[in-house]
């Protein structure tokens, strides 16, 4: 059972990159390729949440040519990469959180929507944390219950 006591800042990764709506689709191609993120929030210069991209949204535009050869492939997708902003992409209505939200609120937001991370933003709007679902899956399964099953 869910516990209504812990809350989001508990488990929420803080420690996070993020992208720029004016940066290009290559930045958030060296970023995919160079870590195991596989969610971008994009803020603003005020650091307030404008969207976010998703590894899923990235392959998407990445494999627009399948049937080029690879070496022709891998040519179109950099020149579309070079080319294509984050504010392109990037999804603009974004479901996001408090760091008081409690864990029952979070898993309901996941269970209700397709999205696997949501990111956790103060009073102004501003980003302090994401949470994802490999958030939630790790900290359930260190439970003492699932311990013990």
């Amino acid at each position: 059972m869910i516990s209504n006591v812990v809350s989001v800042k508990q488990i929420m990764t803080t420690e996070m990159v993020t992208v720029r709506p004016n940066d290009t689709m290559e930045v958030v191609h060296r970023i995919f390729h160079t870590s195991e993120i596989h969610h971008l929030p994009v803020v603003g210069d005020d650091g307030v949440v404008v969207g976010i991209i998703s590894k899923s949204d990235y392959y998407s535009i990445s494999n627009a040519f399948p049937l080029f050869r690879p070496d022709l492939r891998d040519a179109a997708n950099e020149r579309l990469f070079k080319s294509l902003l984050v504010e392109d992409v990037m999804t603009r209505q974004v479901a996001t959180l408090s760091p008081n939200d409690s864990l029952t609120v979070a898993a309901g937001y996941f269970k209700e929507n397709i999205f696997h991370a949501i990111p956790i933003v103060d009073r102004e709007g501003k980003l302090v944390g994401i949470l994802t679902t490999y958030d939630l899956l790790s900290y359930f399964f260190n439970q003492p219950a699932f311990l013990t099953a």
